[in-house]
């Protein structure tokens, strides 16, 4: 319950299976409670999420992140009318899942009910050796021909869930976007 009677904000956070959305989860609720990447540590093993994962984070007003697993693709938009923000997740070290992530994001994009969602979209996995760049995954997306058709507002960002490069970033827009800015 969120102080005053108001609703407590809920972040979508989408993408294929595999790209680090759980691991970024974790990751995020660590960097809002202990405000800095110090205490981050080793990264938590993961499974693949079957279902929906709620992870609370202070902004510092609370907000509910929901993680719904990439094989949950199918029945993402019965989530959509809950969410203030989205989250989507692309594996920037999978080129071969590129094609099947562009294709979920237009289809996130397109949906009705999330045509004023402010919409995160993440390019994870950077530190890894073979991953591809922010200028190469933006051209394989053509995210300017996305951006342009978007209705809602489109920002971008690499992050690393593994090591903490970009978390920071990913939280000050949760706290621009979910009106609680710091």
């Amino acid at each position: 319950m969120a102080g005053a009677g108001r609703p407590v904000p809920t972040c979508l956070l989408l993408g294929a299976a595999g790209g680090g959305k759980s691991l970024l989860a974790r990751r995020l609720r660590q960097l809002s409670a202990e405000e800095g990447p110090a205490g981050l540590g080793e990264p938590p093993a993961t499974l693949p999420t079957v279902g929906t994962n709620l992870t609370d984070l202070r902004l510092p007003r609370r907000a509910t992140v929901r993680e719904l697993g990439g094989c949950m693709g199918p029945i993402w938009a019965s989530y959509y009318g809950e969410c203030s923000a989205l989250m989507f997740v692309v594996d920037a070290a999978n080129p071969s899942q590129v094609s099947n992530s562009c294709v979920q994001l237009l289809s996130v994009l397109s949906a009705p009910q999330l045509a004023a969602v402010p919409v995160l979209v993440l390019f994870n996995k950077i530190d890894l050796p073979c991953y591809m760049s922010l200028a190469e995954m933006k051209s394989l997306f053509r995210m300017q021909d996305i951006v342009s058709c978007a209705t809602q507002p489109v920002t971008m960002m690499e992050t690393s869930a593994r090591d903490g490069t970009g978390l920071a970033d990913v939280l000050q827009w949760l706290r621009a976007t979910l009106g609680d800015p710091r």
